[in-house]
């Protein structure tokens, strides 16, 4: 079974409480107990999520040496430049468990801003401060990646959406909206 979501802001990518945050078991949707996340995405993230219990695909998805692309849409603090999107897509050094990684190349570049539900709640506003707009695609997915990523180069992230795995999208989504589809639709869109 195959399901893509459009996991809200805040939300755990998990089904088990932790806290008083809300799960993936408090969407409007009943999951049979054998499908679970592939990957995730952190609780100050939102955007696309597959849950399967497809064991192969998750192992595939999963397996760093099988690479498949992820389309993020970040909003940064700041007035992006040309030349920090250089700098993301050659590969920048961040910190993953203490010690220093080298990113592998992306596909960075400035965006006009994206049409995206709105954000609950919404993101701070400075009038005296620009945001911008960035579309990176990668092909691994450390810990914070993309967050560390734009640090790096200077612009610090205020909105991060997860837009695409592969060509399955979230076009048309709202946050908590539940997809099925099947398992032709996911291996057609993840380009398998």
């Amino acid at each position: 079974m195959y399901f893509l979501i459009y996991k809200p802001y805040l939300m755990l990518s998990q089904f088990s409480q932790e806290g008083d945050k809300p799960t993936l078991a408090d969407l409007d949707y009943a999951f049979p107990k054998d499908v679970y996340p592939v990957g995730r995405l952190d609780a100050d993230s939102e955007g696309l999520l597959l849950l399967t219990n497809d064991k192969q695909l998750n192992h595939r998805l999963l397996n760093p040496k099988f690479r498949h692309n992820r389309t993020y849409y970040v909003q940064v603090d700041g007035a992006l430049t040309d030349d920090a999107c250089r700098q993301l897509s050659a590969g920048v050094t961040i910190s993953v468990d203490g010690k220093s990684y080298a990113t592998l190349p992306a596909d960075a570049r400035i965006i006009a801003e994206p049409v995206l539900p709105e954000r609950n709640p919404p993101i701070r506003y400075r009038a005296s401060i620009p945001t911008s707009w960035l579309s990176i695609s990668l092909h691994e997915g450390k810990n914070r990646q993309v967050r560390k990523m734009t640090a790096s180069v200077g612009f610090p992230t205020l909105r991060l959406v997860r837009w695409a795995i592969e060509s399955l999208t979230a076009e048309n989504m709202q946050p908590g909206q539940v997809r099925a589809l099947s398992r032709d639709e996911v291996l057609r869109g993840l380009r398998l």
